[in-house]
């Protein structure tokens, strides 16, 4: 499938790390989600009923990393992709979760997860 909703640089205050001042201090984290859909059912009736309604894929990614406190970035990444795969009708989904600020003289550090389904049975 060819259809794809975009969510690009979703700007997130979370506690994510290992080090003691990331496990007390909420941190900017950035967040990108890449989503395979079909999406002709929506295109040809123009219902948003019949679309994946990324405003609350947004407000599900929010509210988890909000809610969370996981130790690594690949440990949310993976989490947002479960969570993408097994709320909404997408087909396969890649995560990006960056920390920007993070490593001293680059403007971020992340890591990218690609799932499908399968890969949460």
């Amino acid at each position: 499938m060819s259809d794809r909703i975009l969510i690009r640089d979703l700007l997130v205050r979370g506690i994510v790390g290992i080090n003691a001042d990331e496990r007390r201090e909420r941190q900017d984290v950035l967040v990108n989600v890449v989503m395979w859909v079909d999406a002709r059912a929506a295109a040809a009736s123009d219902d948003i009923d019949a679309a994946v309604n990324y405003r609350t894929v947004a407000k599900r990614i929010l509210e988890h990393v909000e809610g969370g406190a996981p130790l690594l970035v690949e440990r949310l990444a993976s989490e947002l992709a479960r969570l993408v795969l097994t709320e909404f009708a997408v087909e396969r989904v890649r995560v990006r979760v960056e920390k920007p600020g993070a490593l001293r003289f680059a403007r971020s550090v992340g890591v990218e997860v690609e799932r499908e389904p399968a890969d949460y049975a």
